[in-house]
């Protein structure tokens, strides 16, 4: 009898222990509960109605029907879409490629000692990605007019000897106005982000360095750059994905002309025409999954491309 009377205080502990664990686990669940039900509403129920759609002949009214890959066929098929995918892709590179090179850059700069109004600088350089896009849609309209007066054509003609040039009526001129617009809005957002992980990066590597006799440029690419590894990783990924969803500038740019105009039709552009001018929903999902399986062989591609930096030599460590 003692010895029962014993184990029963433990057996009730170990259940309340249990109880108030129960309570721990549903009180978190419970906490993030609304980013989940957030989430399935707003994110994965439109993700998977959208690849139910792929596979559907609807125009927002009529009823649905089954058509199989005719949407996909569609779309593969159509030249605009490839007319599309090439302007994306040129966009793409020629906006964000030089944004994380200059931003990496000034985010260096900015990170000198001897720098002064180093706030007033990073806030300045930061601004353009807070700037509304109506505010950017006018600036860049003045800038890049047609008229011979514009700024743009008055630094050509003035300083290079070059003819002015009709930027919102020719193929090449639409494309690096809308380029340069990406870039100015974007860079100062990749330099914050390199600001911050340079901040990371011990000053004993760079007395070490200042001691041995290398110099900024020799310190730039053989501590910093290596050092900043997860960053540029970071910074490559999420301007690959913005630079494949390229909407608002080349809309903003030519205003109603945008979506009658091949030379500057992006993807997202041609998906949107497809499904709010046209009324073919189904078309539009089948080319937000093209988009998708794009993006992801992007994605992969600068993984592979950057796994490298930073990364010493096998004869090196040994």
């Amino acid at each position: 009898m003692n010895t029962i009377s014993k184990k029963q205080p433990i057996h009730k502990k170990q259940k309340k222990f249990r109880s108030e664990q129960k309570k721990d686990m549903l009180s978190g669940y419970l906490y993030i509960a609304p980013f989940f039900i957030i989430f399935a509403v707003i994110g994965l129920y439109p993700m998977l109605f959208s690849i139910y759609l792929a596979f559907q002949k609807w125009n927002g009214l009529s009823p649905m029907t089954f058509n199989g890959l005719a949407n996909f066929e569609t779309v593969l098929t159509d030249p605009l879409f490839w007319k599309s995918v090439y302007n994306t892709i040129i966009i793409g590179i020629m906006g964000t490629a030089p944004q994380l090179v200059f931003g990496l850059i000034l985010a260096y700069l900015l990170n000198m000692a001897f720098l002064k109004f180093k706030s007033f600088f990073r806030v300045t350089i930061f601004m353009p990605y807070l700037t509304s896009m109506v505010a950017v849609a006018l600036i860049f309209s003045v800038l890049f007019s047609n008229h011979e007066s514009s700024l743009a054509n008055y630094v050509l003609t003035h300083f290079f000897g070059l003819d002015p040039i009709h930027w919102a009526a020719s193929e090449w001129g639409t494309k690096i106005a809308i380029s340069i617009m990406v870039f100015w809005r974007w860079v100062g957002y990749n330099t914050i982000i390199y600001l911050a992980g340079i901040q990371g990066i011990p000053n004993d590597l760079y007395e070490a360095a200042t001691i041995d006799g290398a110099n900024k440029f020799h310190q730039l690419f053989y501590i910093t750059i290596p050092m900043m590894k997860p960053f540029i990783i970071l910074t490559v990924f999420t301007s690959t994905v913005g630079a494949m969803q390229l909407f608002s500038e080349p809309t903003v740019f030519l205003g109603t002309d945008a979506f009658t105009r091949d030379e500057a039709m992006t993807i997202v552009m041609y998906l949107y025409r497809d499904a709010f001018k046209l009324q073919s929903f189904g078309t539009a999902s089948a080319t937000a999954i093209i988009l998708l399986v794009i993006i992801s062989l992007f994605a992969v591609i600068n993984l592979s491309l950057t796994q490298g930096f930073g990364r010493k030599k096998r004869g090196v460590d040994k």
